[in-house]
């Protein structure tokens, strides 16, 4: 921890889903806009070690970091806001508390002392808060929940306790709450906030700066209210506003003297804010002049907070072409013959299959690289969608009846898709070994790997590189013994590790733009920097789109 180091604590009441995490992101972006260092990190109330193996219904995606954590997604917003660098130390879970706590009190760490809730798992929290303090001047910690959650608690008490130990000119509390506006008595209300605020300071933290989220901007007798009642400045009051794009909270929240606030608050000199990147990034987003429709093909596509970094991944990838990308998303459960297939995909300027796990909807994610494939639709298939590719093609090109994923039918004649049980894993430069047995998460890729693209593809085109890396998150793998027949059959393996074992990249020849990557290049893209990969797919579809309008 450094001696100058500051912590921004934010904290939510009332409901969940009012945005602590764009919050947390915004706030990130606002305090690097003035010149210093900044790292955000998430403690989560639940019991999991990590969202690793939680059903995306409930929790939505899993992000994973460069040094393969899987995480909350809440890190993607902090990542795409932020040039902020996260890892496993970014996360932590009341599971992962209580695990390390628990493992230690088995060795005989605590010298057979009666091991509680206050100390233990308070300092244990402390201490992980400190483990991201290094060569930053802010930590923005997000504690998830709401207050008044019995699992939050802990986290609740090890926060109070932090402004103890760091000196409270060194912490600051900034609790997000609602502000409705009751439309049958036109007026904003300020009640849920006061009982939010209530319920914070009966657990001992007075919060100084109150986000309200509301859908206009408060007039100032409401933000008089609030302060008076609640014990805060009159302009520690801001108007967390909905905004037609998350990227416009950073300015928002800057024109409501968020920022001031919290440099006068911690006490922290820096310059003036440089904002006009987000300025800019906001007129273009204002100004997009084409639109495109990209059917996304999954299974969990009843939540979109399931897709996050996806769905902001093909966002960014419209905005180097001007474009607006309208997502259709298709329950593959119910491409249940190729007629149905054709009536769902019919008109759509581009297909994607995204990651996923589970065998639910399999075949219709064939028919719909089936249908893209033959009609030259843009397809962009990512992890379990490249694998579905590399099946369909197998199946209808290189004529490989009944070929499929070992994954999901432990029978097949051709497992192009298989589970390598032992390769040489050059990130750590030791040999993996994993069967069907191995835990769900010990047994997976996980993390960056680098990757070599082939010269004059589509992936070497995109990137404008030789090598690449990304995160991966999977199990199985294309199935080497299949290479040369695919290949024969009009294959393109345009990416592989360094040592050609493992395909990360395969394309098909005579079609113009179909590509799959056995990694998730949605947790790299930025606004202000798409994605290479998801920039072209657009591209590719608003290409496609034009001609489709010319015929």
């Amino acid at each position: 921890m450094g001696d100058t180091t500051k912590y921004i604590f934010t904290t939510g009441g009332v409901l969940s889903s009012l945005g602590k995490g764009l919050a947390s992101a915004a706030i990130g972006a606002l305090l690097e806009s003035r010149g210093l260092r900044v790292t955000i990190q998430k403690l989560d109330p639940y019991i999991n070690v990590d969202p690793g193996t939680m059903n995306p219904f409930q929790h939505g995606e899993v992000f994973v970091t460069d040094d393969g954590a899987e995480t909350d997604l809440d890190l993607g917003h902090y990542e795409r806001f932020t040039q902020a660098k996260l890892g496993k130390n970014n996360n932590f879970t009341t599971g992962k508390i209580y695990h390390t706590v628990i493992s230690r009190e088995r060795r005989g760490d605590y010298l057979g002392g009666t091991i509680q809730v206050i100390p233990h798992i308070t300092d244990e929290i402390k201490d992980s808060i400190r483990l991201v303090a290094d060569d930053v001047d802010v930590v923005i910690v997000e504690i998830g929940g709401t207050i008044g959650d019995i699992e939050s608690l802990p986290f609740l008490e090890a926060i109070r306790q932090f402004k103890v130990d760091a000196g409270p000119e060194n912490v600051l509390y900034i609790h997000l709450t609602l502000v409705p506006y009751i439309v049958t008595a036109g007026e904003l209300k300020t009640k849920p906030t006061q009982h939010s605020v209530k319920e914070l300071r009966s657990i001992g933290i007075a919060p100084d700066i109150l986000l309200c989220r509301t859908d206009r901007y408060l007039p100032t007798d409401i933000k008089k209210k609030i302060a008076l009642f609640c014990d805060v400045d009159v302009d520690a009051v801001i108007t967390a506003k909905d905004v037609p794009s998350i990227y416009e909270v950073p300015l928002v929240f800057h024109r409501e003297g968020l920022d001031d606030k919290i440099i006068e608050k911690l006490n922290i000199w820096t310059r003036a804010p440089l904002l006009d990147p987000w300025k800019a990034l906001i007129e273009r987003i204002n100004g997009l002049d084409s639109e495109v429709t990209i059917a996304v093909v999954g299974k969990y596509v009843q939540l979109i907070e399931s897709y996050k970094s996806l769905n902001e991944a093909l966002f960014h990838g419209g905005l180097p072409h001007n474009c607006k990308v309208h997502l259709k998303f298709i329950d593959s459960g119910e491409i249940t013959d190729r007629e149905i297939c054709r009536d769902l995909l019919a008109g759509v300027d581009g297909i994607l299959v995204p990651g996923g796990f589970g065998s639910r909807g399999i075949e219709g994610k064939i028919r719909a690289v089936r249908f893209a494939r033959e009609n030259r639709v843009p397809f962009f298939g990512i992890c379990l969608g490249m694998h579905v590719a590399m099946i369909e093609f197998s199946r209808h090109v290189a004529g490989l009846t009944g070929a499929h994923s070992a994954e999901f039918d432990k029978e097949t004649p051709h497992p192009v898709i298989f589970l390598m049980l032992e390769w040489y894993d050059e990130q750590t430069r030791t040999v993996q070994k994993r069967d069907v047995d191995s835990d769900k998460g010990g047994s997976m890729r996980l993390g960056a790997y680098t990757c070599h693209l082939k010269k004059d593809t589509l992936a070497a085109h995109a990137y404008g590189s030789s090598e690449i890396s990304e995160r991966h998150r999977h199990r199985y793998e294309f199935n080497n013994d299949y290479r040369q027949l695919l290949e024969d059959a009009g294959l393109i393996i345009s990416g592989t590790s360094p040592n050609g074992e493992l395909v990360e990249i395969t394309e098909i020849a005579d079609h113009p733009w179909f590509l799959g990557c056995q990694f998730h290049p949605e947790f790299k893209s930025r606004p202000m920097d798409p994605h290479p990969l998801f920039r072209d797919f657009i591209g590719a579809a608003l290409a496609f789109s034009r001609n489709k309008q010319k015929i």
